[in-house]
């Protein structure tokens, strides 16, 4: 192999590494590396990136930096327009616009949050259930799955809340007993895409050496299902999961503008869309600011969804 070099006193000294020592020393790729420089390069999704890192910093960091209360009342100065005093108002009752919207982002992005994560555990379980066993349980969770898929959502959701808020309000208080509420039926009824792909992403792997080879072995299912298939299913579930965050969010501030959310103490930002309904005409600001952060908010989780399709794609890092 050739190779520069360098004369020093009559002896030859290497000037540069031969190509096997680069190959060598070279960092080597993988999935995830591959995947992580096709996304940085996505502009859209790393803008999206940025705007969402700052909106949860804000909300989480800005109550302690921004200490006025959300609930003060001051009715001297009710539907003020934004001033140095108060940057983006007051609504009706003279309540600091900025300290509400720090404090109810924490909630609705909370509420997005945990609706997620339980929508992929119900998706994947279910799916993989499904797509690993197949035959009669593949039937009939594929049954329950196009039922679900098959309900009209916003009516079955708001029939749910009028039935169970009262009891779990009794049982858990009244803030925690409406969250539990909200993320569990957003997470119901938001899994089933997620299950779609996983049993359609199982019936394919199951079928693989690998997994044949497992089973061979006598690999417990409970280990081939959890430790060598769904690994290889990551990278939908990823996807999936961003878009079902802004979903719940939009759910959330859906159930909160028809006053089935959150009581007023709690401003969630479809909350406070809620009480700015009388006032739209004559002081948009006080709905202008909650809705604009809901559009960015969903419309970033988008955006990141986008750039982690096409990052994750298959045939895309194969090209790449």
């Amino acid at each position: 192999m050739a190779q520069s070099t360098l004369s020093l006193s009559g002896a030859s000294a290497p000037l540069v590494l031969t190509r096997e020592e680069e190959f060598v020393k070279r960092k080597p790729r993988t999935l995830w590396s591959d995947a992580w420089n096709k996304f940085r390069r996505h502009t859209t999704a790393m803008i999206g990136v940025g705007v969402l890192l700052f909106i949860v910093l804000a909300v989480i960091v800005g109550p302690f930096l921004y200490t006025r209360s959300p609930a003060k009342l001051d009715f001297g100065n009710t539907k003020s327009p934004p001033t140095a005093e108060n940057i983006f108002g007051t609504n009706h009752l003279g309540q600091d616009q900025l300290a509400r919207i720090l404090t109810g982002g924490r909630i609705s992005i909370a509420v997005g949050i945990v609706a997620m994560l339980v929508a992929i555990f119900l998706g994947i379980l279910i799916g993989a259930i499904a797509g690993f066993f197949g035959g009669a349980v593949d039937g009939w969770l594929m049954r329950i799955t196009e039922l679900f898929l098959s309900l009209p959502v916003l009516p079955v959701l708001i029939m749910t809340i009028y039935l169970f808020r009262e009891p779990l309000r009794a049982a858990f208080g009244l803030s925690l007993g409406v969250f539990f509420l909200m993320v569990l039926l957003i997470g119901l009824f938001n899994w089933m895409s997620v299950a779609r792909v996983v049993r359609a992403s199982f019936l394919s792997l199951k079928q693989k050496e690998f997994v044949e080879a497992a089973n061979c072995l006598g690999v417990p299912t409970r280990s081939i299902i959890f430790r060598h298939i769904l690994p290889n299913v990551l990278s939908p579930v990823i996807v999936a999961a961003t878009i079902a965050v802004g979903e719940a969010i939009v759910t959330e501030s859906t159930l909160s503008f028809l006053g089935l959310g959150f009581p007023p103490d709690f401003p969630t930002w479809g909350r406070m869309l809620f009480d700015a309904q009388d006032y739209l005409s004559q002081h948009p600001h006080i709905a202008l600011v909650p809705g604009a952060l809901i559009f960015i908010t969903v419309l970033s989780i988008n955006y990141v969804g986008d750039g982690l399709r096409d990052a994750l794609d298959p045939r895309s890092l194969l090209r790449g």
